[in-house]
């Protein structure tokens, strides 16, 4: 039914949200059941090349950005420290920002924009070509067959590139600190790693584990609701990656403060 007036077309949207959230969601929970699956050498398999695709060929990207990430904070943070002759702390809050924030974020922007956007244009791809209907036919859950390995390689993969990403990050916060600030790098690094908390590293984690879901989830799901040729493909892909940035901005704030 056409919408007539402002409050039945915000009504429509709601139930149009309601019901796309719905199914993501039972996308998610198919692919958490079907890892009971992952044993299987064909899934490990499967899993292994995800794993691959994820962490391995991501590396390059996400070294950059990680380096640049932890200059770019010591520089801001070090200038405003040297007012107050404390420069010295540089290090402790780019280890604190990384840890808690920025590291599992930059990893789950990162791996968002590259490979979920992948995942959404190969999935779309095979929509369009009527693949998956050809897997349903032939009796395969395109969920168990699809979801599930990529899942399971996101959740693993984006808690190790944000430590990854951490650590970088930490080290060119280290060169910045030591050339523009003139802080030694002795105590840049004891700065820093007294003020990692085992806390601020678990937090991170967890928030990169829930990233790696969250981007599996949307990703396919836009690739599963692709439609009208490779145009659609594009617009899914789109779709995806800005689901995607706002989903993990608003997964990451609610998590840190659930924890702090």
């Amino acid at each position: 039914m056409t919408p007539r007036n402002a409050v039945q077309r915000i009504g429509q949207w709601f139930i149009s949200v309601i019901a796309e959230t719905g199914r993501a969601a039972a996308i998610c929970i198919g692919a958490i059941a079907a890892m009971r699956h992952a044993h299987e050498p064909r899934m490990r398999r499967e899993i292994v090349r995800q794993m691959h695709v994820c962490a391995v060929k991501s590396l390059p990207v996400v070294s950059v950005v990680a380096f640049f990430i932890g200059m770019i904070l010591a520089l801001q943070i070090g200038i405003e420290l040297r007012t107050y002759n404390q420069e010295a702390l540089t290090g402790a809050a780019v280890m604190a920002s990384m840890l808690r924030e920025m590291g599992p974020f930059m990893a789950g922007l990162v791996l968002a924009a590259s490979v979920g956007a992948a995942m959404a244009a190969q999935v779309g791809t095979m929509m369009v070509n009527e693949e998956i209907a050809a897997l349903e036919i032939m009796d395969i859950d395109p969920v168990r067959f699809l979801v599930m390995p990529r899942m399971a390689a996101m959740a693993l993969a984006v808690p190790m590139m944000s430590f990854y990403t951490c650590a970088l990050g930490v080290l060119g916060g280290a060169v910045v600190s030591h050339t523009q600030l003139a802080v030694p790098w002795v105590s840049y690094f004891r700065n820093a790693m007294d003020f990692a908390s085992t806390k601020a590293l678990y937090v991170g984690l967890f928030k990169a584990f829930l990233f790696g879901f969250v981007i599996v989830t949307v990703s396919c799901y836009e690739g599963f609701r692709t439609e009208h040729g490779a145009v659609g493909v594009g617009m899914a892909t789109r779709r995806s990656v800005v689901s995607n940035f706002l989903l993990i901005l608003v997964v990451g704030y609610f998590v840190t403060r659930l924890f702090y």
